[in-house]
């Protein structure tokens, strides 16, 4: 294990352009000296910043387009298509399948063929015709393969996304940009609810159509309208993105270079075969795949939110914009959270303390079908999600080198963790409505199972860290690498 922290790796990757010595004023001296290159460095971030911004957009729809389901079920989805007993859960359920399957695949295609701007969009083009597919389906068979299908195409875009962000930005740079993409997804429940209820209310019988119809026909065209925009603002990789300049482009390739080579030196050449097999045989792999679905199984209230929220008793406009500032506090919260805990370098704490106020909102919805009571409840279950983007970050520091075992641990983990979709698509039946104790129930048990693994976990890194420790002092080294708690 190499002899350097994270936090070194970044004094250094930030070193190798601030420190005005001659060796870096020969390196820079392509870019006009080291000044210079600041300036360059500071206007192609931002040039960066601003068009990996759509990506924002495009997971809000993602999303979107992954949970109207939920709001249809409120204006006679079920009952137009004349479903019964778990055939709504088994279309929530059938999509997480193609989305498990495709995402490693879907990320070795992408790298081979360097045009993420026209791979991600056509992928996002074909997942909006397919949710507007949805709407024209008239049995369960229809939306079940409109649902199976989405979910393969679907799977392109968050592990796409993910390696996107790391082509461009270093190690320092990417734990913001990744909290702000995936801010997304938790802004996505408020969108959509806002925009469900406006369709949902304004639409009924257009056209001879059902309002229901119309969510899927509305949300899908915006879906493609976007992503024909796409197309033309976000980038390539560095050296293939074509509205850079020369020197932006040579910068843009030495940063990564530079930051590739701090610390990984002895590791960059392990290969794609080896790092799989090194990812298979770590049992921490295994163990926070598993921490991370148990959470997952107890954020399943998601997709069944707007019926959550229509156990307060309200009509179903108001039943759909009750569900917005649950999850717009809940972006806001995680990141704070996660700024938080990277400024303090802690992990668990931030993680438990989170899932834990979520536990307490289950907690709360079992004991009183008050309004207020049961409105707050929404609230803290919302929130847990901060905890999980933590969480999410925790598995990200846990697997620092080699690259290529990081890369395919981290694809692994998060494909693994969406059985924990499969299986939450089955915990909210209607039949365990208006209460729905026991699905609450379900998700305080898995809750509590993610937070003891997570706890199990952060004793294993303490000793690990301790015999770090011991074998430094020993061997007279310097303090090195060291696993975030």
């Amino acid at each position: 294990m190499s002899n350097v922290t994270e936090k070194d790796h970044e004094k250094n990757s930030v070193a190798s352009h601030d420190d005005v010595t001659p060796n870096n004023q020969d390196r820079d001296a392509e870019f006009g000296g080291t000044e210079a290159r600041k300036a360059l460095e500071k206007k192609l971030l931002w040039k960066i910043d601003l068009r990996m911004s759509i990506m924002v957009v495009i997971y809000i729809l993602n999303y979107i387009d992954r949970n109207n389901a939920g709001a249809a079920r409120l204006r006679g989805f079920e009952a137009d298509l004349g479903l019964h007993g778990t055939e709504f859960a088994t279309l929530l359920s059938i999509l997480y399948v193609g989305y498990i399957i495709m995402q490693v695949p879907s990320n070795m295609f992408l790298n081979y063929i360097g045009k993420p701007s026209l791979y991600l969009p056509i992928c996002m083009i074909i997942w909006g015709a397919l949710s507007c597919l949805t709407g024209i389906t008239h049995n369960f068979v229809g939306a079940l393969l409109t649902r199976f299908f989405l979910g393969f195409v679907e799977a392109a875009f968050f592990p796409g996304a993910l390696f996107l962000l790391s082509k461009w930005y270093k190690r320092n740079e990417l734990g913001l940009r990744t909290a702000i993409l995936y801010c997304g997804n938790i802004i996505s429940n408020a969108f959509g609810a806002l925009m469900a209820s406006g369709i949902l209310s304004g639409m009924q019988g257009k056209l001879g159509h059902a309002a229901w119809r119309w969510l899927f026909f509305i949300e899908g065209a915006l879906t493609i309208a976007v992503a024909v925009i796409a197309i033309f603002v976000l980038p390539d990789f560095p050296a293939t993105t074509k509205w850079l300049s020369p020197e932006e482009r040579a910068l843009a390739m030495r940063r990564m270079e530079e930051d590739a080579g701090v610390g990984d030196e002895e590791q960059t050449e392990t290969g794609a075969a080896a790092g799989l097999w090194m990812a298979l045989t770590d049992w921490k792999v295994w163990w926070l795949s598993f921490a991370l679905t148990a959470q997952v199984v107890a954020l399943s209230f998601n997709a069944y939110f707007p019926t959550l929220s229509a156990t307060m008793g309200f009509n179903r406009t108001v039943t759909l914009l009750l569900c917005a500032p649950p999850f717009i506090f809940t972006a806001i919260f995680a990141f704070v959270l996660s700024r938080h805990s990277d400024k303090t370098g802690e992990r668990f704490y931030h993680i438990v303390g989170s899932l834990g106020a979520g536990v307490l909102g289950f907690v709360i919805a079992i004991s009183t079908m008050n309004t207020a009571a049961r409105y707050i409840s929404l609230f803290l279950m919302a929130q847990s999600y901060a905890g999980f983007v933590v969480l999410y970050a925790w598995v990200s520091n846990s697997f620092p080198r080699p690259p290529s075992k990081r890369a395919v641990a981290l694809a692994l983990i998060n494909a693994f963790s969406q059985l924990g979709n499969v299986a939450g698509s089955y915990v909210w039946p209607t039949g365990w409505g208006p209460s729905y104790r026991k699905s609450y129930g379900i998700c305080i048990a898995t809750s509590g199972v993610a937070i003891v693994m997570c706890w199990i976990f952060r004793e294993y890194l303490k000793r690990a860290n301790a015999k770090l420790e011991r074998e430094e002092e020993e061997g007279g080294k310097k303090k090195g690498f060291r696993y975030m708690l």
